[in-house]
């Protein structure tokens, strides 16, 4: 019943309280981001939802375009951004995913949405992370983080998957606050410090 309908509601109601309660950060940080990112605020990332179906996830864009003489993308210590470190260090990037939310890609709670490109090399166990849809925070993300390895994420993954509940979710979402609070290694992007996975890792 929670799993298959009063979540999607909760969801609902909670992205829509936060997003009212957090819009005048939400627009202090977008006409920042707009004046120093060449009218860019916003960076939109296809990842996998429920069923692994496409998805836009909508981050605030913590770092520039720059490109090295050969037109690859800079290292991601040379383009972050001041402010854009900033917002990921208290999460804020994050917000803009509420609209993710509302839209219905992606829930308060699941596990986190990686790249289109893992998905072929999952085993059958690991992509069950994708019977849910993806989610702002999750299991894993308060468990270690990037402190942990790939296999291990999925294990958290899974187990979430298996044991969805409401209080469960109240439980991450009231823990996530906390690591925010306190900076407690909850915004290090799913990514960029850690080395790819490649099935084995």
């Amino acid at each position: 019943m929670y799993k298959n309908f009063i979540k999607q509601v909760f969801d609902s109601v909670i992205a829509l309280i936060g997003l009212l309660l957090l819009f005048p950060v939400f627009l202090l940080i977008t006409l920042i981001l707009f004046v120093t990112n060449n009218g860019k605020p916003f960076f939109f990332h296809q990842r996998p939802g429920k069923n692994g179906v496409p998805i836009y996830v909508i981050k605030f864009k913590s770092m520039n375009d720059k490109k090295d003489e050969n037109g690859e993308f800079l290292p991601f210590k040379q383009r972050v951004t001041k402010f854009g470190d900033f917002i990921r260090k208290f999460s804020l990037d994050e917000i803009p995913q509420l609209i993710n939310v509302l839209k219905g890609d992606m829930s308060l709670v699941g596990p986190r949405p990686l790249l289109m490109s893992y998905i072929p090399i999952y085993n059958e166990r690991q992509l069950r992370r994708h019977n849910v849809k993806p989610g702002i925070t999750g299991w894993a993300q308060i468990n270690g983080r990037n402190s942990i390895t790939w296999l291990q994420k999925f294990e958290l993954d899974v187990w979430y998957v298996d044991n969805i509940s409401f209080f469960l979710d109240i439980k991450i979402l009231l823990l996530t606050v906390k690591k925010v609070i306190f900076k407690e290694d909850i915004n290090n992007s799913d990514n960029i410090n850690m080395e790819a996975f490649d099935g084995t890792n």
